[in-house]
């Protein structure tokens, strides 16, 4: 008798201790979902939750700027750099920036003496302080953070993340013993692995001398814009959903072969947002100018020259572009004063092309001026994935927004220039499809 009353006490106590584990698992859910909630939802929602942020962790969390370099892991610590771009990502915003420089960009102070040493990617070698100085000189921008990308990592990273689908612009056949170096790829469309995106960026030209086209890009500019292109198809693969519980993985290589002053504590707390980001939010370009041979006299080194003007527009385009639905309504821009509507055949538009394709630029004008805008000057430009407005003469934004309607495309801009020769310019990307 005692046996069975024992065994009915036992039988209510579990089922106390199973209600309360319930009732627990329950008020967690609830909680966990709420928070979750006001985190943003989703997956984004869900690791903010997870890793214990509330709704203002992201609010505090500022823009995040990085000069990145690719270096080859065979070549020894006084080697040049083997690519230099600089990378943003706003959380807030969701916006995300890719600016590769030439790597034989001219960071010397005398011309007349100039040495193969006054590239910006030597100097790599003097130590990675001297390349943020430099680059921060060159663009304006106040980077503090680096990466140093060796290709063990890169090869590492694809194949971690299964493989990458990426079109190979051109046949690819070299071969260089002395770095142990064999590129042999198709042109097409391909799943490329972590051996096969080695040879993609470290292409430069064919055995037979021959590399991309003028259409493209040319020489330095067309590898650039692969390496641009390739970098936005792996962060399109790695944010894919069924990439998220590899993320550790991700995290160990970035651990084990990444250089970087960047703490990853620190950037832990980006990654349940960058799961939210889309590559239509990334916006890419190189820095503007012309290959020239220096010094004047004497013996002649070839370097890349940056144009200041139209650099200084691209940055400003890029690096500080503001969208109107990221502002606040009681919000005054202080890079703006609206002044009186302005006829628009009486405002002058500058119409710079940064899509290496003629037509583009031609189709753009003459929409423009279909619409009652007059066209003052037009040009070319480094190539940029994303079509920038940049408002210089405090023209009003109802025309701005009218221009972005037209083209169908633009990220807006305010760079005040009172004694620019034009009002508005417009620099035309490969966004623009008319």
């Amino acid at each position: 008798m005692k046996i069975k009353q024992n065994k009915k006490r036992k039988m209510k106590l579990w089922k106390k201790i199973l209600l309360v584990i319930l009732v627990g698992i329950v008020i967690f859910g609830i909680c966990f979902g709420y928070k979750t909630y006001k985190n943003g939802g989703g997956l984004s929602g869900m690791l903010a939750t997870m890793v214990g942020h509330d709704e203002q962790t992201k609010k505090n969390l500022p823009e995040l700027k990085l000069l990145l370099l690719g270096v080859s892991t065979d070549e020894s610590d006084n080697a040049p750099a083997d690519t230099i771009m600089i990378v943003s990502y706003n959380p807030n915003t969701q916006k995300a920036n890719l600016l590769s420089i030439p790597r034989d960009t001219y960071v010397g102070k005398n011309k007349n003496k100039a040495t193969p040493s006054d590239k910006i990617n030597c100097l790599y070698s003097l130590g990675i302080d001297k390349m943020l100085t430099a680059v921060n000189d060159l663009t304006g921008l106040d980077i503090h953070y680096y990466a140093v990308v060796k290709t063990e990592a890169l090869i590492k990273l694809v194949d971690a993340i299964g493989g990458v689908d990426f079109y190979v612009p051109m046949n690819m056949k070299y071969t260089d013993t002395s770095q142990d170096l064999f590129i042999d790829l198709k042109e097409g469309m391909q799943k490329i692995d972590g051996n096969k995106a080695e040879q993609l960026l470290r292409f430069r030209k064919n055995d037979n001398n021959t590399t991309y086209s003028e259409e493209y890009g040319g020489n330095d500019t067309g590898r650039m814009r692969t390496q641009r292109e390739f970098i936005e198809a792996v962060l399109k693969q790695t944010l894919r959903p069924s990439n998220v519980f590899k993320l550790g993985e991700i995290l160990d290589i970035a651990n084990k072969y990444l250089e970087t002053n960047l703490d990853m504590g620190y950037l832990k707390d980006y990654i349940p947002y960058a799961v939210e980001f889309s590559t239509e939010n990334l916006t890419t370009g190189v820095i503007p100018g012309i290959n020239n041979q220096l010094p004047p006299t004497s013996k002649k080194w070839w370097f890349f020259e940056p144009n200041k003007k139209e650099m200084e527009e691209l940055i400003h385009g890029v690096f500080y572009t503001e969208t109107e639905e990221n502002k606040n309504e009681n919000e005054v821009d202080s890079n703006q004063v609206v002044t009186s509507k302005i006829a628009k055949s009486e405002i002058k538009l500058e119409v710079l092309n940064g899509t290496g394709k003629s037509s583009n630029l031609q189709q753009a004008v003459k929409i423009l001026k279909q619409n009652g805008f007059k066209v003052t000057k037009t040009g070319n430009t480094s190539q940029i994935s994303k079509t920038i407005i940049t408002n210089k003469k405090e023209i009003d934004n109802e025309t701005i927004q009218e221009i972005k309607s037209i083209l169908s495309t633009g990220n807006i801009t305010n760079n005040k220039n009172l004694s620019s020769k034009v009002d508005i310019t417009i620099i035309i990307g490969s966004d623009f499809n008319k």
